[in-house]
């Protein structure tokens, strides 16, 4: 049985227990501030101020990701590209709302 999305606006998505939705990202650490710039042939193209020493940089993706998403960080992981710049990020969403917010995503 799929679980419905809350009705209410305002409300964050519910947990998806099925497999995590992944995508594309491509970042840009130093970028000035925490924003997601728009999808570019299926890739997320994002930006966060943090540098990418010490894997700051990839958690301020993380945190920016269960921002724009509206679910809880801990539903965010990065499973490929920790040291480079295009990173593939699961998140426990259904992909639905992943490609509601950013149309045009490769899920």
């Amino acid at each position: 049985m799929e679980r419905q999305s809350p009705a209410s606006p305002g409300a964050r998505p519910r947990r998806h227990d099925a497999s995590p939705t992944r995508f594309t990202v491509h970042l840009t650490p130093r970028g000035g501030a925490d924003r997601a710039d728009g999808v570019v042939n299926g890739v997320l193209h994002a930006r966060v101020a943090a540098a990418p020493a010490e894997d700051a940089a990839n958690r301020a993706l993380l945190r920016l990701v269960a921002r724009e998403l509206g679910i809880h960080p801990s539903d965010v992981r990065l499973v490929a590209g920790a040291r480079g710049r295009v990173k593939v990020v699961a998140v426990k969403a259904e992909p639905r709302v992943v490609t509601t917010r950013w149309p045009g995503l490769r899920v």
